[in-house]
């Protein structure tokens, strides 16, 4: 036999010749199972290593002619499934790959590889839940330990306390564990403690550098903390290592996005769907990206497909909704309330049906039906993710307490003197998008998004391991200028990631800073802060209409959505009167009313020269990444201002709620502009 030598001695001693030729030479492994092929046909380990050779050559053609027909009479070998699934995956065919790598960890349940490679795939389709099972799966494959396997038991059925209390006492015998420390970060991460999983995968990958499940895993908490530019490195090096693991290339892409980097991102994902067309969740990703760059017909072509491959896709309809500007037909209704009927769909999926539903509703004029479908969707989500009103009043009371003109005169000397950001606060759903558009269509303000980085440094002056004195944002008073100081330049050096254009100011538009204005005035004394606001009917409905990804938990409740406005109210005039005049407070019905004086109101405030491309935003083609992004593509019209009382017979339990609030809007109950509680009072 030219090149690989003659079969030699017998049939075992050339199985093992050609198993090792494939590794550094595969043309030679092939010729070698060739040969023993025709010296014994239909020999089953030949044709496994003449598959694994052409694979290994590119020849994806004669590698599945090889092992299809294998796996069809082999199908209690997990080792014959698995190396087809890989093929499979080469080969575009992402959802057959996935079965049969289904069936090789149900025949070898032990089989780390196994498990890794299904994570991997599950990942890049967008089924994170499955890949977390996954993942765990193969965690508890790769370990040996029984502690470790109860662990993994555990963590593959949610059980994250006993799993967290498992993993934590064996790494306290074995604190140099790195399986176990990533196991520990992925109940953190799970839990939402992305802070705590992040150290924990950082002592893992100190001690383990090369192992490549954790890194992927710190890659995404990194970026699960909007900590997106430190995400991006990491991502890149596993890429070196797998440049087709289509896993790491979509969260490269989600990362691309997150940064504004749209072209790139864009790019990426059609690269995975060239080869992936059938994933229904990476074309919602992209339909996502290209929402927010602005391309709308293919942005619902995009969420289109995604719906075509996935009927039961709730979020690809919800998507499209949440265009604000998207008509659905009586077809789309149809199917939608069809896909409700079916006792199998989950809560995630039913409830993004019905906020689709409400919005199809809602622009047919159906209003009580519109109304009774938000409710159902804002009640599942309710029951999903809990939310306790009394904190948050709890929390009001206590910065009332501690952001006082004493404390703020004692700390005058802290803080950066940079005044390049403007921050756009207030209650979502509030007119913010709109102001950040007028406002980025100055030449001299870069728009930028709503950015993580404040309130991660909140996150981090509250950690879970101060005690009650040092809690957020009781934690704050105690910081010394030099202190502060580093907060704001760290605050700055974070943020420049999305700083593209140069100019001497950037927004910051997450709405919910307002409960950081404080902070906001300690470490960037000179920055400015902007406090949207609307008409509190208008602006509670339109919220607890909405679905959010993430967050505004206070929203899937009238009574819960009141009382935060409420709170929200109250700070914010806490605010006034300590620090009279720091803040400028934009009224959206005002603005609506008479845009050219409240722009010329906000560009004074600002400290910037009238420009008449503000009052022309509509024509600004940036990025824009909230719900109101195709709105805010438009001129300003006043149609919207009294949508809401369409609705106003069902919203009684929140008019009961606003009390004061309502009915002095847009001025400030008196009740608020008392003296704050005694700090000895209830925490």
């Amino acid at each position: 036999m030219a090149g690989a030598g003659p079969v030699l001695g017998s049939l075992d001693v050339a199985l093992a010749h050609a198993t090792r030729l494939l590794a550094a030479q595969p043309a030679l492994a092939a010729e070698q199972a060739g040969e023993i092929l025709r010296a014994v046909p239909g020999e089953p380990q030949a044709r496994l290593i003449l598959g694994q050779a052409k694979r290994a050559l590119g020849d994806l053609t004669g590698a599945l002619g090889a092992l299809e027909p294998l796996a069809a009479e082999q199908r209690q070998s997990a080792r014959v499934q698995f190396e087809l699934a890989r093929t499979l995956s080469l080969a575009g065919r992402a959802a057959e790959a996935v079965a049969r790598l289904r069936e090789a960890t149900r025949l070898q349940p032990r089989w780390p590889d196994a498990w890794r490679e299904l994570a991997d795939h599950l990942d890049a389709a967008g089924d994170a839940a499955g890949a977390d099972r996954a993942r765990a799966a193969f965690l508890g494959a790769a370990v040996h330990d029984p502690a470790l396997r109860a662990a993994a038991s555990a963590l593959q059925g949610n059980e994250l306390d006993q799993a967290e209390a498992m993993l934590r006492s064996h790494l306290k015998a074995h604190p140099s564990d790195v399986a176990a420390l990533r196991m520990l970060a992925e109940v953190a991460a799970r839990l939402r403690r992305f802070h705590d999983a992040q150290l924990l995968l950082e002592d893992c990958l100190e001690r383990a550098p090369s192992f490549a499940p954790a890194l992927h895993q710190y890659a995404v908490v990194l970026f699960r903390q909007g900590k997106a530019a430190l995400a991006r490195p990491h991502v890149e090096k596993l890429l070196a290592a797998e440049p087709q693991n289509l896993g790491y290339l979509t969260l490269l892409a989600a990362i691309l996005a997150f940064l504004g980097d749209y072209a790139d991102a864009t790019r990426l994902y059609e690269a995975v769907l060239g080869r992936r067309p059938n994933q229904s969740r990476i074309w919602l990703s992209y339909g996502h990206a290209l929402k927010t760059a602005g391309r709308s017909s293919e942005c619902v072509a995009a969420y289109r497909r995604s719906i075509e491959l996935e009927p039961g896709l709730g979020e690809g309809y919800w998507s499209l909704a949440n265009l604000k500007t998207y008509r659905f037909a009586e077809a789309d209704v149809t199917r939608m309330e069809r896909a409700l009927d079916d006792p199998a769909l989950a809560d995630a999926d039913r409830l993004h049906f019905h906020y689709a539903l409400g919005k199809a509703h809602e622009d047919a004029g159906a209003y009580e039906a519109s109304f009774v479908q938000y409710e159902r969707g804002a009640r599942i989500r309710r029951a999903l993710q809990p939310y306790d009103a009394n904190e948050t009043q709890r929390y009001v009371q206590r910065c009332r307490t501690l952001y006082t003109q004493a404390l703020f005169a004692a700390r005058a000397q802290g803080g950066v003197t940079a005044s390049d950001p403007i921050f756009i606060v207030g209650m979502p759903r509030s007119g913010s998008t709109l102001v950040e558009q007028i406002l980025a269509s100055h030449p001299l303000v870069e728009g930028t998004m709503e950015l993580p980085n404040l309130p991660t440094l909140a996150r981090e002056l509250g950690r879970s391991d101060r005690t009650d004195e040092e809690c957020y944002p009781e934690s704050v008073g105690k910081l010394s200028d030099e202190e502060l100081g580093a907060l704001g330049r760290r605050y700055l050096a974070e943020t420049r990631a999305h700083r593209r254009k140069g100019t001497p100011h950037f927004l910051d538009k997450m709405p919910n800073n307002f409960l950081h204005a404080g902070l906001i005035q300690l470490i960037l004394p000179r920055s400015r802060i902007i406090d949207t606001r609307r008409h509190p009917l208008a602006c509670c409905f339109s919220n607890f209409k909405q679905h959010f990804a993430l967050g505004q938990n206070f929203s899937y409740s009238l009574e819960d959505v009141g009382r935060y406005y409420r709170s929200y109210v109250e700070l914010m005039a806490h605010f006034d009167a300590v620090l009279p005049g720091r803040m400028h407070r934009v009224v959206y019905e005002e603005l609506v009313a008479d845009p050219e004086a409240e722009v010329r109101r906000l560009l004074d405030y600002c400290g910037l020269p009238f420009d008449e491309r503000c009052l022309r935003f509509y024509e600004n083609d940036r990025a824009v990444r909230t719900a109101s992004a195709e709105q805010v593509r438009q001129p300003i019209f006043q149609s919207g201002v009294d949508h809401w009382r369409h609705f106003d017979p069902w919203l009684g339990p929140l008019r009961a709620v606003l009390g004061p609030v309502l009915e002095q809007y847009p001025d400030v109950p008196d009740e608020f502009l008392e003296a704050p509680p005694d700090p000895s009072g209830p925490r």
